[in-house]
């Protein structure tokens, strides 16, 4: 018999995920966000590898401006490390560490390969047009009383909601 994986409880875990965000906004005046630590990659990378052609970008010359330290110093940055580190703990504790590449049975690799890849960019693009990701202008959001917050969250669902059946033979 298979034995039945165990997961947290969802509403523990919704709960503690408020209060991250409140104490994170609490203690530096900032949510939680993925999208900007990627927001300083891109601009730490440019600065390195061509610092010439990324001080002529006006989008990457204000992000320098407005910013004291290194890019790849942001509090953001070691956010997202410590999320990658925890997930990894998380599954070699709880025995769900497996280096697999899920894709339906009804899909080949490369075409879910290029579909997530695709999928990512897309969600990156207009995570910067929307000027955070679900966690930045979502959950954030939300947790202000931001109706701008409440509204890209309603719309984030309900656009995965309306597309999913579209995609659904992706995966299974």
């Amino acid at each position: 018999m298979e034995e039945k994986t165990k997961y947290s409880n969802p509403y523990l875990m919704g709960f503690l995920l408020g209060l991250l965000i409140v104490f994170t906004i609490y203690l530096n005046g900032n949510g939680v966000g993925a999208s900007g630590a990627f927001k300083n990659v891109v601009v730490g990378t440019m600065n390195g590898i061509a610092p010439e052609s990324s001080s002529q970008l006006q989008y990457i010359k204000e992000f320098n401006a407005s910013h004291t330290e290194s890019p790849w110093k942001g509090w953001l940055v070691f956010e997202v490390i410590g999320v990658v580190i925890g997930g990894f703990i998380s599954g070699l504790v709880s025995n769900r560490l497996k280096f697999k590449f899920d894709k339906g049975k009804n899909v080949t690799s490369k075409v879910r390969l290029i579909t997530a890849l695709i999928g990512g960019m897309l969600f990156g693009i207009g995570s910067q047009f929307g000027r955070g990701c679900t966690s930045g202008a979502g959950l954030d959001g939300m947790a202000v009383f931001s109706v701008a917050g409440f509204l890209v969250t309603m719309m984030i669902f309900g656009t995965g909601f309306a597309l999913a059946p579209l995609f659904k033979k992706l995966w299974l």
